[in-house]
């Protein structure tokens, strides 16, 4: 029997919105005891409220007496940073950790809310964590421990991959990447079946094959070992229809610096909404 997930006391989740909720229904599957957690989230609607409640987690709890957390993970929208931790700084030991996936705010801002020398993870999740195929970059202050960090890495690989960053400044990068890269890849499903749609194809048509491609190759690049490039080439005949295509789209002004400017824009932002 696999071991169940122990984060060493109690969890308080701030924000059980999609993320949030997404990362608590991971946490439930890998055995954390829902008699420890704490969800607070007033916006939430009364049905998932009820359906939370059912687990045996606290929903919306009185903090005053939730007694001091092990780990608090940050899941509010980032204006809403100021207001909640006047609420729940008060619960937070020696020995409490903050995660937070709020985009664009810096360790630094996180602890100027919090008491001195407090543990605090910054992660950037992404959205495919909802069906736990997601991955999160992550980076600690130097005041987490190995035990902390290690309970971090559990929590946040409940909804798929881990990478560990060197420091903080490359979060903006894994932003840019994997954070906001979803949206790119559903765009390239857009701009696929509309491709396919001005060769002639039924719009309807046309979306499924790309839908069906782009998932299709996806999981392929999951189970295989092989480099990209190399599943790339595997699909590449000389002289081909997929040669032909690939020629437009590994051109100078092809696929790769559209993608590099696009990456580049995202960083660009993430800083500015940091700063």
């Amino acid at each position: 029997m696999a071991e169940k997930l122990d984060i060493g006391g109690k969890l308080l989740l701030l924000g059980a919105g999609k993320m949030g909720g997404a990362m608590l229904e991971g946490w439930l599957k890998l055995g954390l005891d829902p008699a420890l957690v704490g969800a607070v989230d007033p916006h939430l609607p009364p049905e998932a409220a009820t359906a939370l409640a059912t687990t045996g987690i606290a929903v919306n709890p009185d903090l005053s007496s939730f007694g001091t957390p092990a780990v608090v993970l940050l899941a509010i929208k980032p204006q809403m940073m100021a207001q909640a931790m006047k609420t729940v700084a008060p619960l937070f030991g020696p020995g409490t950790l903050a995660i937070s996936i709020m985009a664009g705010k810096t360790i630094d801002g996180i602890a100027s809310q919090l008491p001195s020398r407090t543990a605090i993870v910054r992660a950037m999740p992404n959205t495919p964590a909802a069906v736990g195929r997601g991955i999160t970059g992550a980076v600690p202050n130097a005041f987490v421990t190995p035990a902390q960090k290690a309970a971090a890495d559990a929590l946040l690989r409940a909804t798929g991959a881990v990478e560990w960053v060197a420091e903080e400044g490359l979060i903006d990068a894994v932003t840019a990447v994997s954070g906001s890269g979803p949206a790119y890849v559903f765009h390239l499903v857009e701009a696929l079946a509309a491709a396919g749609a001005a060769a002639g194809l039924p719009a309807d048509l046309a979306m499924r094959l790309a839908r069906a491609t782009v998932t299709g190759s996806g999981e392929l690049l999951h189970q295989s070992d092989l480099p990209a490039a190399t599943l790339r080439q595997n699909v590449t005949s000389p002289g081909g229809t997929t040669a032909a295509a690939l020629a437009v789209l590994m051109a100078e002004d092809g696929l790769t610096p559209l993608v590099e400017k696009a990456v580049a824009a995202a960083k660009q932002r993430a800083g500015e909404l940091a700063s």
